[in-house]
C-alpha cells in the first residue's frame, strides 16, 4: 500500500475554502504585482551573454554587494518589468537557484523580493555568510555545484499547440466552471513549463509566433529535480517563504509563498499533512467560506489555472493546504485566503517529496 494518500475526490471538500481566487490586495510588505509587457530590451540579450553573465551588483571586482533594491514593484513580473530590461547574469543567477532548488519563482532577469529571499537561502544552507549578496564567492559557488549550461533549446512539438485553452479565469465562477481552466494559451503553457515569465521568453525569442509547431526557441534549461524524502516543512508568514528539510534538519527546498492574508490568516502553531490531490477540483461551498461569491455551491474543474493550480496539498486544519496558483508572477506579492500558495512548479515538487504525517510549522 503507498504512503501517500491520494486525495482526488476528497479535494472537493477540502479546497472549498482556501483556493478563492486570489485577492489583488498586496501582501504585507509586499509589491503590487501586474502582468508585465514585454521587457524593454528582452530581444537583445543573447544565450553567449546570459551563458556567461554576471548580475550587474557583482559585476565590480571583489564585489560583495547586496541585490540592488527593487524599485516599486519591479523584478519577479512587477510593473517595472514592462520598462527594465532583464540583466543577463541575474537570468543565469535565476536559473541556477532554481536547478539547486532555491526557487526564485518565475525566472525573469530583473532584482525583486523572490530572488533576493532564495540568494539569501542559499548562501546560509551553504555557508557563504548572511545576506542577500549576489558576490564572487556565490557565483562561484553555484557553478560549480551545478556545471551544465544554464540555456537550452527546444522545439515547440503538435502537443504544445494543441490545446485545449480557455479564456482567462475572470469573472464569475459560474462562468469559469463553464469555458474551463486550462492554460489560456501555447505561449502560457510553454512560460510555465520553463519558470519563465512570458514576457521574457518572448523578449528571448523574438518573432517567433508560439502557435506554431516545428519552431526552435531558447528556453531556460531547468530540471525537474526530485526532492528526498521531506520530513518536515516551515512556513514563514513573515518572509512569506516555505522551507522543506530531511529527517535530519537539512535544508532541501526553499520556495517563494503567498500565505494568508489581513482578512484571512494563515494558520499558526503546527499541522501535518494528510495527503496529496494532484490535479484537484476546485469546489466554492458559501456554507464553508468566508468570502461572497455568490450563494451558489460551484465545482470548478482541474487545471492549471484553476484557483488552486495543479497540486493540493491537504493539511490537517480543515480548509487548508498548501498548492500551486494560476497566476506565477503574483506568488509573494498578493494575500491568499488562509492557505500556502507556491507557484504550480514548486507544489508539484514538493508534493512529489511528501507523505502523510509530515510536520508543517507555521512561524
Amino acid at each position: 500500500m503507498s504512503l501517500r494518500l491520494i486525495l482526488a475526490s476528497a479535494s472537493l471538500v477540502a479546497l472549498a475554502a482556501c483556493g478563492a481566487p486570489e485577492s489583488e490586495q498586496p501582501a504585507p510588505g509586499a509589491p503590487a504585482a501586474q502582468t508585465p509587457a514585454a521587457p524593454a530590451g528582452a530581444g537583445v540579450l543573447t544565450v553567449a551573454q546570459i551563458e556567461s553573465g554576471v548580475p550587474q551588483a557583482a559585476s565590480a571586482p571583489g564585489s560583495a554587494a547586496p541585490m540592488p533594491a527593487p524599485a516599486p514593484a519591479t523584478g519577479e513580473a512587477g510593473t517595472a518589468a514592462a520598462t527594465t530590461p532583464p540583466d543577463a547574469g541575474l537570468v543565469r543567477l535565476q536559473i541556477l537557484l532554481d536547478r539547486t532548488v532555491f526557487s526564485p519563482g518565475m525566472i525573469d532577469g530583473l532584482a525583486g523580493d523572490n530572488t533576493r529571499q532564495a540568494i539569501a537561502a542559499y548562501r546560509k544552507a551553504n555557508n557563504l555568510g548572511s545576506g542577500d549578496a549576489a558576490d564572487a564567492a556565490l557565483l562561484q559557488h553555484l557553478a560549480a555545484a551545478d556545471t551544465a549550461k544554464v540555456m537550452a533549446q527546444y522545439v515547440i512539438t503538435a502537443a504544445d499547440v494543441a490545446g485545449p485553452f480557455s479564456p482567462p479565469a475572470h469573472g464569475e465562477l459560474a462562468d469559469i466552471a463553464r469555458t474551463g481552466t486550462n492554460f489560456t494559451s501555447p505561449l502560457e503553457r510553454l512560460a510555465e513549463r520553463f519558470h519563465i515569465t512570458e514576457a521574457l521568453l518572448q523578449g528571448l525569442n523574438p518573432g517567433v509566433d508560439f502557435r506554431r509547431a516545428g519552431q526552435t526557441i531558447v528556453v531556460p534549461a531547468v530540471t525537474d529535480t526530485p526532492l528526498a524524502n521531506v520530513a518536515s516543512i516551515v512556513i514563514d508568514k513573515t518572509e512569506r517563504s516555505a522551507r522543506a528539510f530531511d529527517s535530519g534538519g537539512k535544508l532541501l527546498a526553499f520556495y517563494p509563498a503567498t500565505i494568508g492574508s489581513s482578512e484571512r490568516p494563515a494558520p499558526s502553531g503546527t499541522v501535518t499533512v494528510t495527503g496529496v490531490a494532484p490535479e484537484p477540483d476546485y469546489t466554492y461551498d458559501p456554507k464553508r467560506v468566508t468570502y461572497d461569491r455568490g450563494d451558489q455551491k460551484v465545482v470548478l474543474p482541474a487545471g492549471p489555472n484553476n484557483p488552486v493550480g495543479t497540486v493540493w496539498i491537504d493539511l490537517s486544519r480543515d480548509t487548508y493546504g498548501i498548492h500551486g496558483s494560476p497566476d506565477p508572477s503574483k506568488i509573494g506579492k498578493t494575500a491568499s485566503n488562509g492557505c500556502v500558495r507556491l507557484t504550480n512548479w514548486d507544489a508539484e515538487q514538493l508534493a512529489a517529496g511528501v507523505k502523510p504525517g509530515v510536520v508543517v510549522r507555521f512561524i
